[in-house]
């Protein structure tokens, strides 16, 4: 089954008299269940893309499903409630709030649903331990790690029950431990809770956590790498196709 599905995705800028096209007529699609990284250059449209496919903004042509429902004809209302309901978002710079604690910054997508409160309690002690995290549930993100904030930004995503989770460029801001720690945590989401989550990164060594790596080049999609072996090999492997497309590369470890 495709929770997303995207086609002809076209995406232009307009400034003066001037015009850029972003992105060209890119099709895609990912099924439940897949971890998906997509790669480029930096300008290759890469972000562009991924708050396309969000509905963080709105593609010039084309259309965009997600679980069968299109959200590019939703007025803005209707677009809020249905990304709250039905996707999670993780940003390179966490985006959790200075004056909520950790677990608080983890429910509040749950309280603007205005859930139950047994419900929330319940979902936030799931989270909070799947990510190892409840011993800092009461801290303030300054209290906290990078990794360990990026691991709430995690769960934040989380609360909901997403069917898809959006993650721009997750390690961004972390040394290499912990975007080893945190990749190995979006893999747990993925196995242990089946949830579809599709990455934006030029880190192959994160990509290299990702089953399927979609590589795009000047707007369009240049090329797709399936993951067929252990992962060491297939960071290589990712390290080598980089290379020849001419890629930025980020081999940390």
């Amino acid at each position: 089954m495709d929770i997303l599905a995207a086609k002809k995705i076209t995406k232009t800028y307009n400034s003066n008299s001037l015009s850029f096209n972003a992105l060209n007529g890119i099709d895609l699609r990912i099924k439940a269940g897949e971890f998906v990284g997509i790669m480029g250059a930096s300008g290759s449209g890469k972000t562009t893309l991924l708050n396309l496919l969000s509905g963080i903004d709105k593609a010039t042509t084309g259309s965009i499903e997600i679980q069968e429902k299109s959200i590019d004809t939703l007025n803005n209302d209707s677009l809020a409630i249905f990304r709250r309901q039905k996707t999670g978002f993780v940003f390179q710079d966490f985006s959790l709030l200075d004056s909520l604690t950790i677990k608080e910054n983890i429910i509040l997508p749950m309280t603007l649903q205005k859930k139950d409160v047994h419900e929330v309690e319940k979902k936030a002690h799931e989270v909070l331990k799947l990510l190892d995290i409840s011993d800092i549930a009461n801290k303030y993100p300054f209290q906290t790690s990078g990794g360990q904030q990026q691991r709430a930004a995690i769960g934040r995503a989380l609360a909901n029950d997403p069917v898809i989770i959006f993650a721009d460029e997750p390690t961004g801001n972390l040394d290499s431990r912990s975007s080893s720690s945190v990749m190995t945590y979006f893999e747990k989401v993925n196995k242990e809770r089946q949830c579809t989550v599709l990455m934006v990164t030029h880190d192959a060594f994160a990509a290299s956590f990702c089953h399927r790596i979609i590589f795009i080049k000047d707007g369009c999609v240049d090329s797709e790498m399936i993951k067929d072996c252990e992962r060491k090999k297939f960071f290589d492997k990712l390290l080598a196709h980089l290379s020849k497309i001419g890629g930025n590369i980020s081999d940390v470890q």
